[in-house]
């Protein structure tokens, strides 16, 4: 009998492994997956290699409930006259002439259609928080991802190591 129970354990173990890398596969590929943007969006050119602060284009993140994308008039300002032979330059500058805002698809939904949380970017700002923390290395991506889960263990783990608030109120508003 315990010679059956062997190979049918070691069976079992790796079945179980097999279906623990395919569900972090779809994991990964439906839920942290880079959504396809109208436009691809070099955060790497703009935040690393030109040094731009993420407010610099985010500019409501310090100001209102929302971080907001920028308006099309904040890349235009710049992209009327660099770059303007790039594919993705010509897009930005199509959506400028035919007055459209652009179609960003959000990579943070999540929070607010499932956790009833009333997140807000300006108490972090304020706090020195950096933006990598939750966002990740945003100025080594090409399109942004997420890459945190920031589920509710993520912020209340991180509100704890820096002793800000944890009050349900807080946040769940």
């Amino acid at each position: 009998m315990k010679d059956k129970l062997i190979p049918l354990a070691i069976v079992g173990h790796f079945v179980s492994f097999v279906a623990i890398v395919l569900v972090l596969a779809w994991y990964w590929q439906n839920y942290l997956a880079t959504p396809k943007q109208p436009i691809e969006f070099p955060h790497y050119i703009h935040a690393s290699n030109l040094n731009l602060d993420c407010q610099y284009c985010h500019q409501y993140a310090s100001k209102s409930r929302y971080a907001t994308v920028p308006a099309v008039k904040v890349c235009v300002d710049c992209h009327e006259t660099t770059a303007t032979d790039r594919p993705e330059v010509k897009k930005l500058l199509n959506y400028w002439k035919n007055k459209e805002p652009i179609p960003w698809i959000k990579v943070h939904t999540r929070f607010r259609e499932h956790a009833n949380v009333g997140f807000r970017h300006k108490p972090h700002i304020r706090a020195g928080v950096d933006c990598a923390v939750c966002h990740g290395q945003v100025e080594m991506m090409t399109t942004a991802r997420q890459t945190r889960t920031l589920d509710m263990g993520f912020c209340v783990q991180c509100h704890r190591a820096n002793q800000a608030p944890t009050d349900c109120w807080t946040c769940h508003q």
